[in-house]
């Protein structure tokens, strides 16, 4: 069964946003087509089981969650030499082709409810193009939300042998009573031999429902690399994909969350092997305090065509409290015989053996519980090359546990 469509959205209210950002035709025409699909198309996949759906979607109020002319935040973009960090408004004015040929190839705008929804809607954003040969590194968006609702859209594009290192950071800034809704969408297009590591890190209060959805497509020896971490939100919906079409191409997608209270918290990561000696690496680890709850799905696809595959994927979740809960689901999805694969999931306490020993040297319980935390976090952010990033995801764990 499809989504009722608010009655605040309408043909009308979406020529409103178009014209209020003075979009050329092709654009609102995209938005208008995603705007008449929604009517017909369904939420995004969760995982069930049997007597179970371990995520709920379908709970979400989006009559009371939007309010499409009323979206406001406060967005840093850091200038790079060489590179073009745009607001998608002046991207629109100085790269329209480059806009035109790319918005909405990599994620269909038509795939789900969601992104139906945002492609329609979405008011902020930014289009990061890296000319051929260009190093971009330390591209910095820091994005405040303002509103009940907001919309954002990220395009990445690189050209052959460029690179672009980026941190995209969302936090709550003017408060508003009630419930509040953030949709984001990233689509990145890695040209022939070019590099893209895309940093996320989402730190909104816990009276916003979040949805994101991260797609990247990678050409003949291209690398994208994805680093995702999830703090804040009542509820968080992570999608961080990548399609490796190129001969030679790689990807690493490395996620981190904490979640407390009784913060959800539902993260995937999923990559699809389709050229020739490709390689994939998946590293995600979760903590859980208080009643919080995590879900995880990880998918490794191995196309037919993709002779002398590597793969691997691992998932750890380390649990505070009895009355957390965690579910993980795993998955390799092999077509060709000629691949390296694995995949693993864990779900435990803190080590009491490990705490005993602390405490026996004159550490607190608390503070060596905090310790263990901390050190269970230090694989992926070894994994972590951009050290603002780093240090920032540093801070709010740290924030965390204190």
């Amino acid at each position: 069964m499809s989504v009722q469509v608010p009655a605040s959205i309408s043909a009308e209210t979406v020529e409103e946003i178009s014209a209020a950002r003075d979009e050329p035709d092709w654009l609102l025409e995209r938005r208008l087509e995603a705007l008449e699909a929604l009517d017909d198309l369904e939420l995004p996949d969760v995982i069930n089981t049997p007597g179970r759906r371990w995520t709920d979607l379908e709970s979400l109020d989006f009559e009371t969650l939007v309010d499409p002319l009323d979206q406001s935040d406060e967005t840093e973009r850091a200038d790079v030499e060489g590179a073009e960090v745009l607001s998608f408004v002046e991207a629109l004015e100085e790269h329209e082709a480059l806009v035109k040929d790319h918005f909405g190839t990599i994620v269909d705008p038509q795939q789900n409810y969601l992104t139906a929804l945002s492609a329609a809607l979405f008011t902020t954003g930014t289009v990061i193009y890296v000319p051929e040969g260009v190093e971009a590194e330390d591209v910095t968006i820091r994005a405040e939300m303002n509103s009940r609702s907001l919309f954002s859209h990220t395009l990445v594009v690189t050209e052959k042998s460029a690179s672009a290192t980026i941190l995209e950071s969302i936090e709550s800034g003017t408060d508003v009573e009630g419930d509040r809704f953030f949709s984001n969408i990233v689509e990145v297009n890695a040209g022939e031999n070019s590099y893209v590591q895309f940093g996320s890190l989402q730190n909104l209060d816990e009276e916003t429902y979040h949805v994101t959805l991260k797609h990247g497509l990678t050409d003949t020896y291209a690398t994208v690399n994805w680093i995702e971490g999830n703090i804040g939100s009542r509820l968080t919906r992570s999608d961080v994909e990548t399609e490796l079409n190129g001969d030679g191409s790689e990807s690493k997608i490395v996620g981190a969350f904490f979640g407390h209270e009784d913060q959800h918290l539902d993260v995937n990561a999923r990559v699809w092997h389709r050229a020739e000696h490709t390689t994939a690496d998946l590293v995600t680890r979760g903590v859980l305090d208080d009643v919080a709850r995590s879900v995880y799905e990880g998918v490794q696809d191995v196309g037919e065509g993709a002779w002398n595959t590597s793969s691997y994927q691992r998932e750890n979740t380390l649990m505070l409290s009895d009355e957390s809960e965690a579910d993980a689901s795993p998955k390799l999805i092999i077509k060709n015989h000629d691949t390296e694969a694995s995949h693993s999931a864990t779900v435990g306490q803190v080590d009491q053996e490990d705490l005993l020993y602390m405490t026996s040297r004159s550490i607190d319980p608390q503070t060596a519980r905090n310790m263990l935390v901390e050190g269970f976090f230090v694989p992926v952010l070894e994994e972590i090359d951009v050290e603002a990033f780093r240090e920032d995801l540093s801070e709010l764990i740290l924030a965390r546990l204190e």
